[in-house]
């Protein structure tokens, strides 16, 4: 009989590259072509209006209304030339995901007729349905009103006919109900106590940047296997499917030659990012079949989570034209890599100090140690809370599993940085002058090698908080997520830990103490305090779990339980200390992450159930009736001598029967432990419910599934299998 997945398959491999037209000039000449920066904003400015602005991106300056109108028909003007017709503000709900409400430039002319219009209220204000996003109880649903508020520090840019401009999104009340308002609050959290801890080295430091360098893991499958597959078109990964044979087990795939369709949507990815100013710079294979990666040169943070979001956003829509749809799922397949979205985080001066880079001199060292240990220590004080930032229904699938770090946040530093930290607890500060950058070291017998630069400390893939030579990288955080999430949460508890810092060391120097004096004491008591935070051992041992737990770090790995960190006394304590979200904000959160992450299981349960009964089952009885039959048409023609021959085919239908009975079971019983959380109406209580009751009878019917897709018929299996979503490019 044909199967739909052979049609699909057929279709697969009919796919050819699109052909990919490059832009006129080199990559530095289309660069930021479809953003207003700085170099448009001078050619569309008047110049004491440019001046302004800069002081607003540059210095925080006070941006008013009058300065909004000039803005807007510079800005106005500009669009219109790049072919726009309509303008939206485009903001980051608590959805992971962009929101965006087109407008055209025209207005009524008293005439009959139009006039294309945009002024600076337009420019600096709209108003979104607030009551339609989630928000945690903060708005009702007959609450609509919420206003989305222009952010002058992230360029306004042009896609396709619309010009967006990057906002921030609150309630009517004034409540953050997106990810930007908070992430603004806490980057200026962590300039100002870094400012002023900076001043004990170099008092000309005027402001300290938060530094992001995200790296984008991400699946392509054919888009007619995709289609063929409901639970990856309704949830974004396969529910059931036994492994492929050949996976990634002998790590060929891994920086290999990228495919030529693959390549041929890298190429048009990044000729689109380059246009949005995007600074696009490492693309190759990942570990698993069809997982890539795509990587930028560090910017701003704030900036730079606005560009993930966009690059997300261009991701799925080129994806398409080449026959693709990208997967951004944490983890899309079982038993192969998932995909997670390493955040490399840094801080800098305006004046070139590089916070998280070893200097030259003894008190640039001392700085360098300064930040590191202070970053330890608020790692280690809001461990959970750190946890709690990148965790989601989704990413609980990947953590701990494929190379992704585990449940427990914890800090590798390498070799040289712990004997320093070590040295340093119990001593007056000499070491700091032996810090040293990458060395040159001939490493191989071969004159015609050149000399290796070696970094001073090597990689722990199974670190979630990696010290990596000039940054730590933040490596759980999932491929899905909008990065502000734990950019929110890690700026915030270093701004803390800095402003507690300066506090100690003053009450020191205020006493009497040499100010290098007072910082190492202050730093030797960070150092021991910390300590319980560093590992640079094996992630993945059942020893580490024990000793994590000894430690006191968080073990949890329920999400509905870990979301609670949020609303506990340290964070709250945190957040509000700091200005960057209070109580009543830090609630909302918790209610969403536990509605997402409800809502998120029951989607899956319910496209689980629906497979089961109306795929699989129907496909496994209709081969276990063709076993039937050819069993009883086998003692028709040999009698006695059938019971012998026939003996495999009767083992497997008894073998489907069971399966089959299993899965029925199953999912009446999936069905009805949902039917219980369904009317729990505490969001904790209904999302813990999901968590015991629901996913594990959805491992426990996959598990015969997959036991059955090892017994039908191929040309019977109405889905795409793992050998082909993952080998098709």
């Amino acid at each position: 009989m044909s199967s739909l997945r052979f049609d699909v398959l057929g279709e697969a491999f009919k796919k050819h590259p699109v052909e990919v037209k490059l832009p006129d000039g080199r990559p530095d000449e289309y660069f930021g072509m479809n953003v207003f920066n700085k170099e448009k904003m001078f050619k569309y400015l008047p110049s004491d209006v440019y001046a302004k602005m800069v002081d607003v991106m540059d210095k925080g300056a006070v941006m008013d209304r009058a300065l909004a109108d000039k803005v807007a028909e510079g800005m106005k003007k500009w669009a219109m030339d790049m072919g726009a017709t309509h303008y939206t503000h485009w903001f980051h709900p608590l959805t992971d995901t962009t929101a965006e409400k087109h407008d055209a430039f025209i207005e009524h002319n008293g005439k009959g007729g139009v006039i294309e219009e945009f002024e600076g209220k337009l420019l600096a204000q709209q108003e979104p349905d607030a009551s339609s996003f989630p928000s945690g109880g903060i708005r009702a649903t007959f609450e609509a009103r919420g206003y989305s508020a222009w952010d002058p520090t992230s360029p306004a840019f042009v896609m396709d006919d619309t010009l967006c401009i990057p906002t921030i999104f609150i309630s009517y009340t004034g409540e953050a109900l997106d990810y930007k308002a908070p992430l603004l609050k806490a980057l200026h959290a962590v300039d100002k106590a870094a400012v002023d801890v900076c001043r004990y080295f170099d008092p000309d430091v005027k402001k300290v940047f938060s530094y992001l360098g995200w790296e984008q893991e991400y699946f392509l499958v054919d888009d007619s296997l995709y289609a063929a597959r409901p639970d990856l078109l309704m949830s974004g990964r396969t529910l059931m499917g036994h492994n492929s044979a050949k996976n990634q087990q002998l790590d060929d795939h891994y920086f290999g030659a990228i495919p030529e369709r693959v390549q041929a949507f890298m190429k048009e990815l990044e000729i689109e990012a380059m246009k949005l100013g995007i600074p696009t710079k490492t693309r190759h294979n990942e570990v698993a079949p069809n997982q890539f990666e795509l990587a930028p040169i560090f910017e701003e943070t704030n900036l730079s989570c606005d560009h993930n979001m966009l690059v997300m956003t261009l991701m799925r829509k080129i994806a398409k034209k080449h026959g693709f749809q990208c997967l951004l799922h944490e983890k899309p397949f079982d038993g192969v890599n998932g995909s997670g979205k390493h955040n490399n985080w840094s801080l800098g001066t305006d004046n070139g100090h590089r916070l998280m880079s070893p200097g030259k001199t003894q008190t640039d060292n001392l700085m360098f140690v300064t930040f590191v240990v202070n970053t330890l220590t608020a790692v280690y004080r809001h461990n959970a809370l750190l946890k709690a930032s990148i965790m989601s229904a989704t990413n609980a699938h990947r953590l701990g599993a494929n190379e992704a770090p585990p449940a427990i946040i914890s800090s590798f530093l390498g070799r040289q940085l712990t004997d320093l930290l070590d040295s340093l607890e119990k001593s007056s500060g000499d070491e700091l002058f032996k810090i040293a950058g990458k060395t040159g070291k001939k490493m191989l017998d071969m004159p015609q090698i050149p000399e290796l630069l070696i970094d001073n400390t090597d990689r722990n893939r199974t670190s979630p908080f990696a010290f990596t030579g000039n940054r730590f990288e933040f490596r759980a955080v999932g491929s899905e997520a909008n990065c502000a999430s734990a950019m929110i949460a890690l700026n915030t508890a270093v701004a803390e830990q800095l402003m507690d810092f300066k506090k100690a060391v003053d009450k020191l120097i205020a006493s009497g103490t040499d100010k290098k004096e007072a910082i190492i004491k202050e730093l030797q008591k960070l150092i021991t305090y910390s300590k319980p935070v560093r590992f640079d051992g094996n992630g993945y041992s059942d020893e580490w779990k024990a000793e994590a737990a000894r430690r006191g770090l968080d073990c949890e790995t329920c999400p509905p339980e870990i979301f609670k960190h949020y609303t506990c006394h340290d964070s709250v304590q945190m957040f509000e200390s700091t200005g960057v979200m209070n109580l009543a904000e830090l609630a909302a959160r918790n209610e969403i992450k536990w509605e997402i992450y409800t809502k998120k299981i029951q989607i899956e349960a319910r496209i689980f159930g629906d497979m089961a009964i109306n795929h699989i089952i129907p496909v496994a009885t209709s081969y276990q009736s063709n076993l039937i039959d050819n069993v009883y048409k086998m003692k028709g023609i040999l009698g006695a001598e059938a019971d012998e021959l026939s003996a495999t085919n009767i083992d497997l239908i008894k073998k489907i029967a069971r399966h089959v009975k299993a899965i029925e079971d199953g999912v009446n019983q999936l069905v009805a432990a949902r039917k219980v959380a369904n009317v729990i109406e505490n969001e904790y209580e209904k999302a813990m419910a999901y968590y015991k009751t629901v996913v594990p009878k959805m491992e426990e019917i996959r598990h015969d599934i997959d036991k059955l897709e090892e017994i039908v018929d191929d040309r019977l299996w109405p889905l795409p299998k793992y050998r082909e979503l993952l080998f098709i490019c």
